[in-house]
């Protein structure tokens, strides 16, 4: 919905996509809402009178209005409510007061390096203030407290030199060797290097910030030295995200995900073809791989799953479903949490229906959580499943069969959507291996969301590479359990000494 012109209490005419005043924007918010109400309200009344004169009949009738209020609360849950998948408990309670926080303590900081540092009085307070004689130090006696701080980072320039060794025979001289670097003549270090990746790929920082925090601690440079910077730094990596794909595609099952991503025009050159990409992703859970594309179509999933027989957990897009088709060695399994999404959504319109379905949906999740993760919980995931789950999806069979719904409605919608992928949906029944959900992928897709946020996504088809590169890298490492920014240190250096890189779940923690 968008507003132009809007009016003030005193009737005079603002423009709101220009006013600033913020309790002007509020009354003609609060305005516009009421108006709103009063509108579908008008379309409620003519819609029943219409239907009377149909003759339609009184159940018909009531399920239409309900579809349309649902409409209303969901228009006005999108302008003005907020956005969770938490189920409302359905009890309007007041909020309880707030005790005050008691504090869990002095958290332990394993990690940070311990300085320790002397206060001493100054000469004239060393006076005893009983007879006034000279304090001396009490050797070994000390008063200790700890505190945290912070330690301002520092740029500095380094003047390397390299010293020169000769033979006193005058037939050899040879030179000590230097720092290792990214390229010959580089300016900046690889340390440097690393450090501007992983606040762009890891801590979502635009290079144009970068630039002006380094401003303020006395680094004068642009984001086209930044830039220059991990373009280098990605050269050596650039074939070590392909092993990762290659080690997340020996699994059994994987999971796949896609999100948009701005391939944005660029100040020089042609314009670009296609200015919509995407970020497709495939992971387990110690690895994800991303790559951009300029597709979302069945060719985009057969790129990012190339060479793969398995099983692909996925959601309902309509790509992969394509994709199997052509290729019967992909078998689909699909997500509950997106069944559950969508019944979550009309729960408010549709409360009875809807309560039913999700607690089918929770009964699924609470077996599931009875059994141990990974392949040590195989053998008690089949018998569970077998023995509790399968009957719980019958209800849910039965649920969704027998459950009345006007069409297009939104619990039809919801409905409709689960049918289309029911035997993705009942896979896991027969395959221990495979989960209920695509959580693991759709948690990898949040920090390049957050960085095209930030930074609104990509100059130039180079820069789509380096993106994916670091993404894969970086976030493969937290998912393995491995300190990002030091693997990355671990991984360049091992590249430019001409060394396997390890990958990130190789390495030992």
């Amino acid at each position: 919905m968008h507003f132009a012109e809007g009016r003030s209490s005193k009737g005079a005419v603002i423009r709101l996509d220009q006013e600033t005043d913020l309790e002007t924007l509020r009354q003609a918010a609060v305005l516009l809402e009421r108006e709103n109400k009063r509108l579908v309200q008008m379309v409620l009344e003519l819609r029943k009178k219409l239907l009377r004169l149909q003759g339609a009949d009184a159940q018909q009738l009531q399920m239409q209005i309900d579809e349309l209020e649902r409409q209303l609360a969901a228009r006005n849950r999108a302008l003005f409510g907020d956005k969770s998948e938490k189920r409302p408990s359905g009890e309007k309670k007041e909020p309880a007061p707030k005790e005050p926080q008691k504090g869990h303590g002095p958290r332990p900081q394993p990690q940070l390096a311990m300085l320790a540092v002397l206060h001493e009085m100054d000469a004239a307070d060393r006076v005893c203030k009983s007879c006034g004689g000279h304090l001396e130090p009490w050797d070994g006696q000390f008063e200790e407290s700890e505190e945290i701080d912070v330690i301002e980072r520092q740029f500095v320039i380094k003047k390397h030199r390299r010293q020169k060794y000769r033979c006193t025979c005058g037939a050899c001289i040879e030179t000590a060797p230097g720092p290792l670097k990214l390229f010959d003549g580089a300016r900046y270090s690889m340390d440097f290097a690393v450090d501007v990746a992983v606040q762009k790929y890891l801590d979502h920082l635009p290079l144009e910030r970068q630039v002006r925090i380094m401003r303020r601690e006395g680094l004068e440079v642009d984001s086209q030295t930044l830039w220059d910077q991990i373009e280098r730094l990605a050269r050596p990596l650039r074939g070590v995200s392909a092993r990762i794909r290659q080690y997340i595609l020996s699994h059994d099952v994987v999971f796949a995900d896609e999100t948009p991503w701005r391939l944005m025009r660029p100040k020089r050159g042609p314009p670009i073809e296609n200015k919509k990409w995407w970020v497709w992703s495939v992971a387990v859970p110690d690895a994800v791989y991303y790559r951009m594309l300029d597709t979302r179509s069945a060719a985009g999933a057969a790129a990012l799953l190339e060479g793969y027989a398995g099983r692909v957990m996925c959601d309902g897009l309509s790509s992969y479903t394509a994709l199997t088709k052509e290729r019967p060695d992909l078998v689909l399994a699909h997500c509950w949490a997106h069944c559950r999404r969508r019944i979550l959504e009309i729960q408010e319109s549709f409360p009875e229906p809807a309560k039913q379905g999700l607690d089918l949906i929770g009964e699924l999740y609470a077996i599931e959580a009875l059994c141990p993760a990974g392949r040590d919980g195989d053998e008690m995931r089949r018998r569970l499943r077998a023995e509790r789950s399968r009957p719980v999806v019958d209800r849910l069979r039965h649920w969704a069969t027998t459950t009345e719904a006007t069409p297009e409605s939104g619990l039809a919608k919801a409905i409709d959507y689960m049918a289309g992928m029911w035997t993705g949906l009942t896979r896991f029944l027969d395959d221990p291996h495979v989960g209920l959900d695509n959580n693991v992928v759709e948690r990898a897709l949040r920090d390049p969301v957050l960085g095209r946020k930030n930074f609104y996504g990509s100059k130039s088809k180079r820069g789509l590479e380096v993106a994916g590169l670091f993404y894969t890298l970086l976030h493969s490492a937290k998912f393995a359990g491995v300190e990002p920014k030091e693997y990355l240190r671990q991984a360049i250096r091992a590249a430019l000494h001409d060394q396997p890189v390890p990958l990130p779940h190789e390495i030992i923690r």
